[in-house]
């Protein structure tokens, strides 16, 4: 692959306390990834030589001044700031937090201007971050503000894909926020990311009930009468496979997940617990209707084993990946459906 031809990765570093220094050490430990993209990790050179020198990584790092000249075939760093940082792993810190914070802006900001193709992010703590600046439940939501777009907070592997009508919403207001507006806006983000980022031609979506067994007739809820299944009855008459509402509880464990592009799931826990469930250390976490690429892995900052060389960089690495293939694929559909009628002119012409 040209030099040209590599795509930029933008990498907001976390929590420095967690594992999220640990898991993007390691996988650029393998300099054979420096053959599929060219990374830019926005933190401190002080804080990733520290982190270098304690997991024993051995990587060498090149500190970029400016984001318009990334040199290719190095593991770069941006500095978002020049003081030393105490880290003290396992611990949850404010201080720590407004690193995190300034990474994530940094980073984003990048992206936004062009200067990185793709964001990949390390796990945050939602706690120790928030601040006037951060108001948020975590990236999906930030990214949606900084960003533009629909977003979706979408969970995925090569074998399954888990969007979610409502994220970080308390149980008790889940069906308060889902209306027929949300329902149409969700699964047309769905539909068209899947044809878009995942190249699917006639993606096949299943949507999972708000109330247990889809409210047994208004017995136990009539949200699902009321709102979700006129509302997919109106979508499916528009042309899309969409199908449902299903009952969660039995969905995947009768493998019918299996017959879909994707599910979307009413809230947080009943489409992440199955997903973790099936996929957890493989999953990416894809945050899909924005206007850029972002992908993060599917755990958190596990303070438990932080600082102990143990954290696994496998759903990182995957996030890595992910990422790279939706910008191609992005690119790639974005080319085909810019003017085609004026590029198959094109190739009549030569073809003469």
């Amino acid at each position: 692959m040209k030099n040209e031809e590599k795509i930029r990765v933008g990498i907001s570093i976390g929590d420095l306390n967690g594992i999220g220094g640990e898991v993007v050490l390691k996988t650029f430990k393998d300099s054979r990834i420096l053959e599929l993209c060219t990374p830019v990790i926005f933190a401190s050179i002080k804080v990733i030589q520290f982190l270098n020198k304690h997991f024993k990584t051995g990587i060498d790092f090149h500190t970029v001044h400016n984001l318009d000249q990334i040199p290719y075939g190095k593991v770069n760093v941006f500095n978002c700031w020049k003081e030393g940082v105490n880290i003290n792993f396992g611990q949850e810190e404010t201080k720590i937090g407004e690193y995190a914070l300034k990474s994530l802006q940094g980073a984003t900001k990048a992206l936004k201007e062009k200067n990185i193709d793709v964001l990949v992010t390390a796990p945050i703590n939602k706690h120790n971050i928030q601040s006037e600046a951060f108001v948020f439940p975590g990236h999906t939501d930030y990214l949606a503000k900084e960003l533009g777009g629909d977003s979706l907070m979408f969970m995925v592997t090569d074998t399954l894909k888990v969007g979610l009508l409502t994220d970080h919403v308390p149980v008790k207001d889940v069906s308060s926020h889902i209306s027929e507006e949300l329902i149409i806006q969700k699964i047309n983000t769905v539909y068209n990311t899947l044809k878009k980022d995942f190249r699917i031609v006639k993606p096949k979506i299943a949507v999972l009930g708000i109330n247990p067994h889809t409210g047994d007739n208004g017995v136990i809820g009539n949200e699902d009468d009321d709102v979700m299944r006129p509302t997919l009855k109106k979508i499916k008459e528009e042309g899309k496979l969409v199908y449902g509402p299903y009952a969660a509880d039995s969905f995947f464990g009768s493998n019918n997940y299996r017959n879909f592009d994707a599910i979307i799931a009413s809230y947080h826990d009943q489409g992440l617990i199955p997903f973790k469930t099936l996929s957890f250390g493989q999953g990416v976490n894809f945050t899909a209707g924005l206007t850029r690429v972002r992908t993060s892995p599917d755990h958190g900052t596990a303070f438990e084993i932080a600082g102990k060389g143990v954290a696994d960089e496998s759903s990182f690495k995957e996030a890595l990946f992910m990422g790279l293939q939706i910008f191609r694929n992005r690119s790639d559909y974005e080319e085909l459906t810019t003017n085609p009628l004026k590029k198959h002119s094109k190739k009549v012409l030569v073809k003469k």
